[in-house]
């Protein structure tokens, strides 16, 4: 089957040579200049992966973002987001609202190409994880089968990527994991990445959790889940 995707991206020549070498990589491709026209493609098309610029008139990157995971028919389709800067502050927010990854500008195309291609490796979430595994560490249940996670009785809106570097450190809480190991886990060995995405993707978890010393950070090493914090105070309980 023709993987489709959209990009969303004003300018012309980095939109049209991105097009043109995704179409020669065996991929469909539809385009679009604006936020506006990129949202009513994107539900027009149903695509696989959305190439989302973060700086584009009309809804800016983060609203195209926002609406397209508050939206049912679109909420499951990975983005990753272009930005001109490497502004942790972006970069994060772009990550919190749900995108899967990120590559900033200038870029070649063979990165971005590796990039995409590694999210749409793991955008199929639900085939590439053990039917019915369930897992507790305290309050916090991560859930493989429903690709759910929760922490108490409040829901965690978790990109693919997050969620299996979530499920990754509850397997063995209180486990020290190297970045590798993260990345290995929830990216893939072959994936063009560094090992900083794991860092931003990290602090994003952490803000949706609410609970940022959950996930303990181990200097020199790595990072592991804290099963002694993983409880919810709640006087109604």
């Amino acid at each position: 089957m023709q993987r489709r995707i959209v990009i969303i991206e004003d300018e012309a020549d980095i939109r049209e040579p991105l097009g043109y070498s995704l179409q020669n990589s065996g991929y469909e491709v539809f385009t679009a200049s604006d936020g506006v026209e990129g949202l009513d493609v994107v539900r027009r098309r149903r695509p696989h992966l959305v190439v989302l610029d973060l700086m584009i008139p009309g809804y800016d990157g983060f609203e195209v973002c926002r609406r397209m995971k508050s939206d049912g028919v679109c909420r499951s389709i990975p983005i990753v987001m272009l930005t001109a800067k490497d502004d942790q502050t972006d970069i994060v927010l772009g990550l919190g609202l749900g995108a899967d990854d990120y590559v900033t500008k200038p870029f070649s195309t063979k990165q971005l190409l590796a990039r995409i291609s590694a999210v749409l490796k793991r955008g199929n979430l639900h085939d590439e994880i053990e039917g019915g595994k369930r897992l507790e560490v305290g309050d916090l249940v991560v859930d493989s089968e429903r690709f759910e996670a929760r922490l108490g009785n409040r829901s965690l809106s978790l990109t693919a990527t997050e969620f299996k570097i979530l499920r990754c450190l509850a397997e063995s809480p209180d486990c020290v994991f190297t970045r590798d190991d993260l990345l290995n886990n929830s990216i893939g060995e072959n994936a063009f990445v560094i090992d900083r995405n794991i860092d931003v993707h990290i602090r994003s978890i952490r803000k949706k959790l609410n609970q940022p010393d959950l996930i303990a950070t181990v200097r020199g090493v790595g990072y592991r889940l804290d099963a002694a914090r993983a409880i919810v105070v709640d006087p109604k309980r």
